[in-house]
């Protein structure tokens, strides 16, 4: 079916029937847009529309779809092939029309299947206590404050702080100040033991001539073992590799998806972040 032939046949019998495209498109109950669409070759007209069409235009169906008029020797041949074409012709719409039904279930499928991944995630975030990522269906979490793990994290800093002021200080107003990185806290023992791997940059300072100078410290990954006693944590040991066998002491102290965390340290942030922990904790004692 030749779309464009039956368009430029449309448009001649309607000039020779003198009517305009907005004339033709009154009797029709249609745009001048769809008689301009037909004429073009861009469309045909609805299947409720051919036989008042043909009327007006005064030709039957089948000139209708040839195209043409069709002399009466000619007719049944032409009738045929016709029906040939407007079968072959309805087949392809229907192809069409199943290729965007198919376009549109996809795209449906997509957006419904990305919406449940991200609901997903932020409900194995929730289960986690950590906050959601994307606020999908409206959902808002944010975890609560594990005040068990603040309470861990002083103990340590007490002990690193006790460790520290044992020493001779050099200076009668040297202070020690500590920041710490926590990896992991490993639970041994229901409500018992733990062990907690951390990366710890501990530094000494004092004032001199109203100039607060560093005095050293040192910067290290160290393994923590705490015991809980009447809801107390207490530091019973602390590993840390040995500078001479560093490499052979770091597998042996920590789990290798720790070690990762160790090594980037220096690249992450990690270090420059604790860093300025120290420095604000130096201001607010030093009252800088």
């Amino acid at each position: 079916m030749n779309q464009k032939r039956i368009g430029e046949f449309i448009s001649k019998l309607r000039k020779e029937k003198e009517m305009t495209q907005v004339e033709l498109a009154n009797h029709l109950g249609v745009t001048d847009r769809a008689i301009s669409k037909w004429e073009n070759g861009r469309g045909l007209p609805d299947l409720s529309l051919i036989r008042e069409l043909c009327d007006i235009l005064g030709i039957s169906i089948n000139e209708l779809l040839n195209g043409e008029k069709i002399k009466k020797e000619e007719y049944k041949k032409v009738s045929d092939n016709n029906l040939i074409n407007t079968l072959e012709y309805g087949k392809q719409e229907l192809k069409k029309r199943n290729k965007v039904s198919i376009l549109i279930i996809s795209i449906v499928m997509l957006i419904t299947l990305t919406l449940l991944t991200l609901f997903m995630i932020d409900t194995h975030r929730m289960r986690n206590d950590l906050p959601v990522l994307f606020s999908t269906w409206g959902l808002d979490y944010y975890p609560p404050i594990n005040l068990e793990e603040e309470k861990i994290t002083i103990a340590i800093e007490e002990h690193i702080i006790n460790t520290n002021d044992s020493e001779s200080p050099h200076y009668n107003n040297e202070k020690y100040f500590t920041g710490i990185e926590k990896f992991l806290i490993k639970e041994l023992k229901e409500n018992s033991i733990y062990e907690v791997y951390t990366w710890v940059l501990s530094e000494s300072f004092y004032r001199k001539d109203n100039e607060i100078i560093n005095d050293g410290g040192y910067s290290m990954p160290i393994k923590f073992t705490l015991i809980k006693e009447n809801n107390n944590y207490i530091v019973t040991n602390e590993e840390y590799p040995n500078d001479f066998k560093y490499k052979e002491d770091i597998k042996r102290i920590f789990p290798k998806s720790i070690i990762n965390k160790i090594e980037s340290v220096n690249r992450d942030g990690t270090i420059e972040k604790l860093e300025l922990e120290i420095q604000k904790q130096v201001k607010l004692y030093f009252h800088e």
